[in-house]
């Protein structure tokens, strides 16, 4: 019971009997669980503050012990009332603020050695389950002082921070990946290759392209424009081409679209 040992120190010369050893671990206790005593009795005295020391006078009465606490929040302040029955030592505690009552009922021998009352190394046992019982019959009950720590704040990763911005575009390719390498455009194999394999990267699809079927057509390069219909750089390189129109230049003949259909001008067809 680290603490324990320096109190015990200080009030040994009013410790005569094992219920005052008994009384030392029991305050002991309260005070590592947050509460700071306030003096002896019922009422309070003049010039009280919060201490860790036991009072003056906290041994006067060898058969009832009254002691009062108050938690270092200030929102419980306890009364504590150690009643000697025979061998045993009955732990009476009220918080004043809510009336709450809690008790345990302690057998001196079971805690302290009476022949060793000098000497602080012997004169205590089974401290493990003093302090159990302490905290589980009174501090549990009543409940422990709120701990003012400081919270840290909290770090935010810049990347959880960046991934859940609504507004951000993500990146069209992630940093540090190679782009696809696509079919050559003139493979005879590459129609309707996306259809067979949707995801690998393969080129072709249901549409058949002029431009792509497999036979190259020469002077036929959309990426270049088309005279007197589509400027250099309209269709990007590679890129599908539909032709609106005959391609090629010098056609003989007029054009098939430019001329009327048969019958044309024959009101009964």
């Amino acid at each position: 019971m680290a603490g324990l040992e320096p109190l015990y120190a200080w009030a040994r010369a009013a410790v005569s009997r094992p219920q005052d050893a008994l009384i030392c671990g029991v305050h002991w206790e309260l005070v590592r669980h947050g509460y700071r005593c306030l003096g002896a009795g019922d009422q309070p005295g003049p010039d009280e503050r919060k201490s860790e020391l036991l009072p003056a006078g906290w041994e006067a009465n060898k058969e009832v012990y009254t002691l009062r606490y108050k938690s270092t929040d200030d929102a419980r302040e306890l009364l504590l009332k150690a009643i000697m029955v025979e061998d045993s030592m009955i732990l009476n505690v009220m918080d004043r603020s809510s009336q709450k009552v809690a008790d345990v009922t302690l057998s001196v021998a079971d805690y302290i050695n009476p022949e060793h009352l000098d000497d602080f190394h012997k004169v205590y046992k089974n401290t493990e389950e003093l302090r159990t019982r302490i905290a589980s019959g009174i501090i549990a009950p009543l409940g422990a002082p709120a701990e003012k720590a400081k919270k840290e704040p909290e770090k935010k990763d810049p990347d959880s921070s960046r991934d859940s911005d609504p507004l951000r575009v993500p990146p069209r390719q992630p940093a540090g990946t190679r782009a696809p390498s696509w079919p050559s455009p003139v493979s005879p194999f590459a129609v309707g290759g996306e259809d067979l394999d949707p995801f690998g990267g393969r080129s072709g699809g249901m549409i058949v392209d002029p431009l792509r079927s497999g036979f190259p057509q020469r002077g036929i390069d959309p990426s270049s424009g088309i005279p007197g219909r589509l400027p250099p750089g309209a269709v990007p390189p590679g890129a599908r081409f539909d032709p609106f129109g005959p391609l090629g230049a010098g056609r003989a003949g007029p054009d098939p679209d430019h001329l009327p259909p048969p019958g044309y001008d024959d009101m009964f067809m």
